[in-house]
């Protein structure tokens, strides 16, 4: 009996224990209980059927424009900061220090002592930055690569095969003497053409204008390699062009991707171990070779540069405008040639009255 009894207290108090912690699972409402008025009527009104609205053709320039919101311009222009009175300063608050190009070296060198990088033979490089707009507002100058030539050799890494097109001995003489590969006249031709020379072996071919005419067969085998006076690669200067081919500096000019009006330089143009002077030479040159293809137009071309020097991260900002014109100013010849008839008008002038005087003498 007891037996009994104790059985059935124990599944009491076993379903009291399932019930208990069970309870919060479990669903209550009914099945059948509909939901309260005026619910079903309000989910009725929220699926409101969304209009997808048609957007006509966007011309790919007003994309551009809208895109191009968001983004930086990365002309830095600076001037409107205060120049900093002290030598420890947060530098986005201040204008960048401006270093002639003896101190920016200087402090490159210190950076690279064998206490610190000692990387004392570590390359110089110029960072060039310019304002790629054209003689028309809506008009950038096209991406262009130059050869400028150094006035103080350095080893740039590089091997230059250079092959020299030209007539005469003494021109021979001379494309030889001034270190060029390969030098020959009408042979070298017939050899292309055979297939016996293999211009992909060359860098660079030099023609002087005495070949032109035989060199003309050519022409579609060389495609872009073939001379011309823009790339400076046809001329009577056979000695210069060899020299600036062999010993110069190669760069590239290239316009940023979403801002055509900004352009950007990297190159090298020595190394830190050199003379601080022969460094200056080579920027120098340099500068110069850049600004000769400036467009005609008022303002800027070169609007900052540059000087680091890897493995550090440093920029040191230098004048750039002690070597190269800042700006461009349009000859006027409306005004001198105004000027030259007001000086005309004013010579008859003289004569008439001296003519009168001498009248009224005689009178």
């Amino acid at each position: 009996m007891w037996s009994v009894l104790n059985s059935s207290m124990r599944t009491l108090v076993l379903r009291q224990k399932f019930t208990i912690d069970a309870i919060r699972s479990l669903h209550t409402t009914a099945v059948c209980e509909a939901a309260r008025k005026g619910t079903r009527e309000k989910a009725r009104k929220k699926k409101v059927k969304v209009e997808v609205k048609k957007v006509g053709f966007i011309p790919h320039n007003e994309r551009d424009n809208k895109l191009n919101l968001q983004r930086e311009n990365k002309h830095v222009d600076d001037s409107w900061k205060q120049i900093s009175t002290d030598n420890c300063y947060v530098g986005k608050y201040y204008r960048w220090p401006v270093y002639s190009v003896a101190d920016a070296i200087q402090c490159h060198r210190e950076t690279h002592h064998p206490s610190m990088y000692n990387e004392p033979n570590a390359p110089l490089i110029a960072h060039v930055e310019m304002n790629m707009k054209g003689e028309k507002a809506t008009r950038f100058v096209d991406n262009f690569q130059r050869m400028a030539m150094m006035p103080h050799k350095f080893d740039h890494g590089e091997e230059r095969r250079i092959l020299v097109f030209t007539k005469g001995n003494d021109e021979i003489a001379e494309a030889r003497q001034a270190g060029a590969t390969l030098v020959g006249g009408v042979e070298l031709i017939k050899d292309i053409t055979n297939g016996e020379l293999l211009l992909t072996d060359y860098q660079y071919v030099i023609a002087h204008p005495n070949i032109l005419p035989e060199l003309v067969a050519l022409r579609g085998l060389m495609k872009r390699k073939f001379p011309n006076p823009k790339s400076e690669t046809l001329g009577t200067n056979l000695a210069e062009m060899i020299q600036r081919f062999a010993d110069g500096v190669s760069y590239m000019a290239n316009k940023d991707e979403h801002q055509q009006d900004f352009g950007l330089i990297t190159t090298t143009i020595g190394t830190l171990n050199m003379d601080a002077k022969h460094l200056e030479d080579n920027l120098c040159s340099l500068l110069k070779d850049i600004n000769s293809v400036r467009p005609k137009r008022e303002g800027r071309f070169i609007t900052r540069v540059l000087l680091k020097s890897p493995p550090s991260r440093e920029q040191l900002k230098i004048d750039a405008f002690l070597y190269v014109p800042e700006m461009f100013v349009k000859s006027s010849g409306g005004s001198q040639q105004k000027s030259v008839k007001n000086t005309k008008v004013e010579e008859d002038d003289d004569d008439e009255v001296e003519k009168k005087q001498a009248e009224t003498a005689v009178n």
